[in-house]
């Protein structure tokens, strides 16, 4: 199976959400005023993108960014274009952490017209495009946004990202249609109402085989976005957070079934430069547990951990997984899924893999690493695929300390 068949494969049937680390050179000094770096530190475009792949990497390279939780990463061009611990960027999100590799490549907003922003002209993407194939990127994010609850604008920004959606197909990506609703819109709901109608017939349209994803504004009515879930154009419906703090975001989300998280600013929220290692990865792995990752799991899931005993249910899933984000230094877990299969019926599958599951020992100062083997149970349900069982077991006596 290519890369690709196993991305793809991994979005149909894997638990996580995707992570938006695509700053560009406009949003980048805000990214890292929030990390902790203030613009008088840095001088030119050069250092500051420095800065800022140095905070990507460090990210990425946590024990809690892993594939595990992480669906997919959406990278800046300029990422792309670098490496992380001598591979280039895409190769070491697939290869090390199993995470898919996405590419934004919108080159920003025009001026508001008709209540909305529709994205610049793109005249090189064709070439950008085939650059990002050879890089072994998966698929790509383009960026619009809707201000008002206009008719006429909304479907100007439906018609333009669809033909992007075309261009990228063609080139032999998935693309990511973002028609984001700013969330400081004065009819909000009544916008992502048009956007619907407008993308339903848009995606009714796509000729058979094609696939995109869609990445939507947490909407006002709860699963406003169902209908694209069980799309048979739509390989994922992703939840923007769109300046929504992270405990309002997993809240909106938790409500929405069948959409996955795809956060920034609400994923990045609380990391600084100025953390160690072990507070860093505390962090990030509490942004990453539990609310983004219970929502793939069944209301009645079933899970058995080496030492955790039968855990039933939603309820009982969250608070284990809680314990686990609030122990001293954290836990970060690397996995690789070794296999997955997918009944002819297309409504049952499993993936099974090795994990190893890192625990920071804070008053000795040291990372214990300790093996183990997974195996999860889908079931594709009316909201989507979802966990109805899993297993964790850990390795006797192959435990290092680092």
């Amino acid at each position: 199976m290519s890369n690709y068949e196993q991305q793809k494969t991994k979005f149909q049937t894997q638990a996580g959400f995707i992570a938006a680390l695509d700053q560009s050179g406009g949003s980048t000094p805000k990214a890292l005023k929030l990390y902790g770096i203030a613009e008088t530190t840095y001088s030119g475009e050069a250092q500051m993108m420095d800065l800022v792949h140095a905070m990507r990497t460090r990210i990425i390279t946590s024990p809690a960014f892993n594939g595990d939780r992480i669906l997919a990463a959406i990278l800046f061009e300029a990422t792309m274009d670098r490496d992380i611990q001598g591979q280039p960027t895409a190769d070491y999100l697939w290869n090390v952490k199993r995470v898919v590799p996405i590419l934004k490549i919108d080159k920003g907003l025009e001026n508001e017209a008709n209540g909305v922003q529709l994205m610049k002209a793109m005249p090189t993407l064709d070439a950008l495009l085939a650059r990002a194939k050879s890089k072994g990127i998966f698929g790509t994010k383009e960026r619009s946004v809707i201000k008002q609850a206009d008719a006429a604008g909304i479907q100007a920004v439906v018609e333009q990202q669809i033909a992007v959606a075309q261009q990228v197909i063609a080139a032999g990506l998935v693309p990511i249609v973002e028609p984001e609703v700013d969330i400081h819109c004065p009819d909000k709901a009544a916008a992502e109402k048009l956007l619907k109608a407008a993308l339903l017939k848009a995606l009714d349209s796509l000729p058979a085989g094609q696939l995109v994803m869609l990445k939507l504004t947490l909407p006002e009515v709860d699963d406003l976005y169902a209908d694209f879930v069980k799309h048979p154009r739509v390989l994922k419906v992703v939840a923007l957070s769109g300046g929504y703090s992270r405990d309002d975001a997993n809240r909106k989300l938790a409500r929405q079934h069948g959409m996955v998280a795809s956060f920034s600013r609400a994923l990045t929220e609380g990391l600084t430069a100025q953390q160690s290692d072990a507070q860093f990865n505390a962090a990030l792995n509490a942004a990453t547990t539990p609310e983004q990752i219970t929502p793939f799991y069944a209301e009645d899931a079933v899970f058995m951990g080496a030492s955790s005993g039968l855990i039933e249910g939603h309820a009982a899933l969250r608070k284990h997984l809680d314990g686990l984000a609030r122990l001293p230094g954290g836990v970060g877990k690397e996995a690789a899924t070794e296999k997955v299969e997918v009944s002819a019926a297309g409504d049952i599958g499993f993936a099974l893999g090795r994990v190893n599951i890192a625990l920071k020992k804070v008053d000795a100062g040291k990372t214990m690493v300790v093996p183990g083997k997974y195996l999860r149970v889908w079931k594709k349900q009316a909201d989507g695929w979802k966990v109805t069982a899993a297993f964790l077991n850990y390795i006797p006596g192959a435990e290092k300390s680092q």
